[in-house]
């Protein structure tokens, strides 16, 4: 009798460790946790402990909203099963050593508005698919080894402010639709095997901020329209192939295109900063 109620309360401290979230959230985090090499974590999770407690997890209504584990020794590919967090909001995996190509089942996260894969080893091409999350306002991935061109999905994602591809392998040229990401604040191809004249539909861009396209094949002159990006306080263009060379711009008074041309200049570029 005593050897029941001993196994009875084991298995309601067990249910109730995993009971302030579903059993499909639960399942997602510990495939998350055996695909990345979870025990050697710099801060790992005690699989046996409530949920709540694992480091880097957001939960709101039972749900899993967020998961923050950058700079955490992930090491591995993403499982299929992070699909399954259908609540997550923000998925910020940045800095760790993940590798692979990025699981399609990402286009399941309907909800996530921040996807933040940057400086890690992906593979492959960006997924079309992610163009289904339609609430995403930040998309960093920097700093892997993307190639194959931007795909054009990406133009339907209207909400974006922060669109940061630098630093990977992608080529083919900047997509006209770019004029439909109204909303963008920074946008980075630097450091990549992109080609083309640099379309003037980025000059529809209003609100943007940062401009890096630096150390591409671009060819061409940069449109006169750049002029009327007012907000513009960064804009790295330089090598490249432009017919012109230019001054890397960084201020808020940036000065007019026609002061920065510049005969055999040369420009420093900085890293690209988080």
């Amino acid at each position: 009798m005593k050897t029941l109620k001993l196994i009875a309360i084991c298995f309601l401290v067990t249910a109730y460790s995993f009971a302030n979230v579903s059993s499909t959230d639960k399942d997602a985090l510990i495939a998350i946790y055996n695909a990345t090499n979870g025990a050697e974590w710099n801060s790992s999770w005690d699989l046996n402990a409530s949920i709540d407690t694992w480091y880097g997890v957001k939960i709101e209504n039972e749900n899993v909203v967020e998961i923050n584990l950058q700079f955490n020794n992930l090491d591995g590919n993403l499982p299929q099963e992070i699909g399954n967090l259908t609540s997550l909001k923000v998925l910020n995996l940045g800095f760790n050593k993940l590798k692979g190509t990025l699981p399609t089942t990402l286009s399941n996260l309907k909800e996530l508005t921040a996807l933040e894969l940057f400086m890690n080893g992906f593979e492959g091409e960006i997924p079309s698919a992610l163009g289904e999350l339609k609430k995403l306002n930040t998309l960093k991935l920097y700093s892997n080894k993307f190639t194959g061109e931007i795909p054009s999905s990406l133009m339907s994602l209207t909400n974006l402010r922060e669109l940061l591809l630098g630093s990977n392998f992608l080529s083919g040229q900047i997509p006209t639709e770019i004029y439909a990401l109204s909303k963008l604040q920074k946008l980075s191809l630097m450091d990549n095997k992109m080609d083309g004249e640099i379309p003037v539909e980025i000059a529809q861009l209003k609100d943007l901020e940062e401009l890096l396209l630096s150390t591409n094949q671009f060819t061409g002159d940069l449109p006169q329209e750049f002029m009327n990006l007012t907000k513009l306080n960064t804009m790295m263009v330089s090598d490249n192939n432009l017919n012109q060379e230019y001054l890397t711009v960084s201020g808020k008074n940036p000065p007019t295109l026609m002061q920065l041309e510049i005969q055999n200049a040369t420009a420093t570029m900085d890293i690209e900063k988080e």
